[in-house]
């Protein structure tokens, strides 16, 4: 999965697309060790465990849980990955184009 995620993230890295980690393993020092070892250079927020107030506020009982959500801030798609996530991605930006 994550090879697909930094690919999707260079690749769209002129479009309206951002990738917005939460990551629960451990504090904001290891967070970011562990980032800069994977080569992760999109944004993470620190939720310490899988028990902090990210994943509480989210409702996540599962990780990865992967949520896409449009301009507006609405979520459209949960737990899409690699080419499901793809697609929905593009599915998403094409009608953020037709809307123009």
């Amino acid at each position: 999965m994550l090879p697909h995620e930094k690919a999707l993230v260079e690749r769209l890295k002129d479009k309206p697309f951002a990738l917005i980690g939460i990551n629960s393993d451990g504090d904001a020092a290891a967070v970011r060790k562990l980032l800069a070892e994977q080569g992760i250079t999109w944004r993470n927020a620190v939720d310490v465990s899988t028990e902090g107030p990210w994943a509480r506020a989210w409702n996540v009982s599962g990780w990865p849980t992967i949520y896409v959500l449009d301009s507006k801030g609405v979520i459209r798609f949960r737990d899409v990955r690699d080419a499901e996530l793809e697609a929905a991605v593009n599915e998403l930006l094409a009608e953020l184009e037709a809307a123009k």
